[in-house]
């Protein structure tokens, strides 16, 4: 594969040791934007777990694992681990997703990764931190969004909690990760030394919450579950109409006189009951019952157009389909097209990030398990005798 040498991470080597997605993810980030991304991964029959991601050429797979390159190893064999020392001594950046004790076992922590290189940076992503009471438990993404509040304040009111539709604690760690990785590569240009950086899924799943989380630290309020509604702030959420619905984003006052105009209803925009956002959010019931009826006189499409002259934020809501039929999706390039050896011309999610000089760009798909191991070992200055045999030996 060949690699833009104009890109905004050439140059920087990452060893990605991760799996599943939050680990995956933070490298794709980097890949994408360069960074030549070299996935360790088992030779076939030693991970009882490799399908974990499922089918190597399956949109899961392609999606996490495009413009990266892959290596096989066997880290149980001493063999491989000689390897491994040889890349982390080539490596700028290495990745792991291993529970916080297996790092150690296999001498991928920071003490023994910085003995070899002591300018390599070591990103870290667990479940739920490093040590402490539950740094043992395996991590997933469904139960970050539980302990990290995101299922309670998910879903109808009453209606118990509800998951996200995406996986919100494993790919914001990732991009925090990846945030992290990018920050400790500046530092070392002032130190000249590389660093330990760690994040969880509860510590990223707590950090979306945001401003849930911020109600309740400062104010002592406990967010509740609000449907479609925006918690604080009304009318916002989900409207029906004549053939379907639409999402209505009202939050300022100014805002919520110029619907009150289009509806045909300026009266309501300084009615005491809803002329301020406190008013509006006190009698929200009420809000929705004058509004509801209104709504139900006219088309989606034609309240969209109507809101959007009246500069009322409001929009559709899509299934994925519509989602990248949409031309503004198409305007900004959110699926970019990449040739599969197998399955010829693929769409895959493009970065949603524009450098204007060094733009992001998937370079390949997802590589076929120890694709490149060959060429990486010659790179390292292995003979084609070691080669040969490190693959006879099943190191790698």
């Amino acid at each position: 594969m060949s690699r833009d040498k104009t890109a905004a991470l050439a140059g920087i080597r990452v060893i990605d040791l991760t799996r599943v997605r939050a680990g995956p993810s933070c490298c794709r980030i980097l890949a994408d934007h360069g960074a030549d991304v070299i996935k360790v991964e088992a030779p076939a029959g030693v991970d009882p777990n490799e399908s974990i991601s499922g089918p190597r050429d399956g949109y899961d797979m392609q999606n996490l694992h495009r413009s990266k390159r892959s290596l096989t190893l066997n880290l149980k064999e001493p063999a491989a681990r000689e390897v491994m020392r040889k890349l982390v001594a080539t490596a700028d950046v290495v990745v792991e997703n291993y529970r916080p004790d297996v790092k150690y076992r296999l001498g991928v922590d920071y003490e023994s990764l910085a003995a070899i290189n002591p300018r390599v940076i070591l990103a870290s992503i667990s479940g739920f931190g490093q040590d402490g009471p539950y740094a043992k438990r395996p991590g997933f993404d469904q139960i970050a969004q539980g302990l990290g509040g995101l299922m309670a304040v998910t879903g109808l009111p009453g209606q118990g909690p509800v998951r996200a539709g995406t996986a919100v604690a494993d790919l914001s760690a990732g991009l925090y990760a990846a945030t992290g990785i990018l920050m400790a590569l500046v530092e070392r240009q002032t130190s000249g030394k590389g660093q330990w950086l760690h994040t969880s899924l509860l510590e990223a799943q707590i950090a979306m919450m945001d401003f849930q989380a911020a109600r309740y630290l400062m104010d002592g309020e406990v967010p509740q579950q609000a449907g479609n509604d925006h918690p604080v702030s009304t009318p916002t959420g989900v409207m029906p109409t004549k053939n379907g619905h639409l999402n209505l984003g009202v939050s300022g006052d100014g805002q919520w006189r110029a619907l009150c105009e289009e509806m045909g209803r300026p009266e309501l925009g300084t009615d005491e009951r809803f002329a301020t956002g406190a008013a509006r959010t006190a009698n929200r019931a009420l809000v929705r019952e004058v509004l509801e009826p209104l709504f139900m006189e006219d088309t989606t499409e034609s309240w969209l157009d109507r809101l959007e002259a009246a500069s009322v934020p409001a929009g559709p809501i899509y299934a994925m389909d519509k989602v990248f039929a949409d031309p503004q999706v198409r305007h900004v390039g959110m699926a970019e097209t990449i040739t599969h050896p197998r399955r010829g011309d693929i769409d895959l999610v493009a970065m949603p990030v524009h450098l204007t000089r060094t733009p992001a760009h998937i370079s390949s798909p997802a590589p076929d398990a120890g694709e490149h191991t060959d060429a990486i070992l010659a790179e390292l200055g292995f003979s084609a005798e070691e080669i040969a045999r490190l693959h006879e030996t099943k190191a790698v």
